[in-house]
């Protein structure tokens, strides 16, 4: 799920990992196992954002091999000032792309 996630920053929401001024730190995961994978086994992953906070953000994740859900879950990324480690908000280049993977909200 982090490999998920962190591809997905740094490809589609242009997070700067190296020099960036924030920096995400997990503060909860959570994985369901449903079946087996083996390396070097190809799994997709399917990626939704639940909540946006002003400084959090939790991720929802299917992966599957082929066809199979292998496995669901979520992580919650706290973004902080990658000097202080004081909770920063999400702006831009994040925000924006964050907000298209955002699932709509319960009916």
């Amino acid at each position: 799920m982090n490999t998920g996630i962190n591809t997905w920053l740094i490809e589609e929401a242009g997070l700067d990992v190296h020099e960036g001024r924030v920096i995400g730190l997990c503060v909860e995961s959570h994985c369901s196992y449903r079946a087996s994978v083996s390396f070097p086994q190809v799994i997709s992953v399917g990626l939704r954002i639940g909540h946006l906070g002003r400084s959090s953000v939790r991720y929802e994740l299917a992966l599957f091999a082929g066809d199979t859900l292998v496995a669901e879950g979520d992580f919650t990324h706290v973004f902080v000032d990658r000097h202080t480690r004081r909770p920063a908000e999400i702006g831009p280049p994040l925000r924006p792309a964050m907000e298209r993977l955002l699932s709509p909200p319960p009916v």
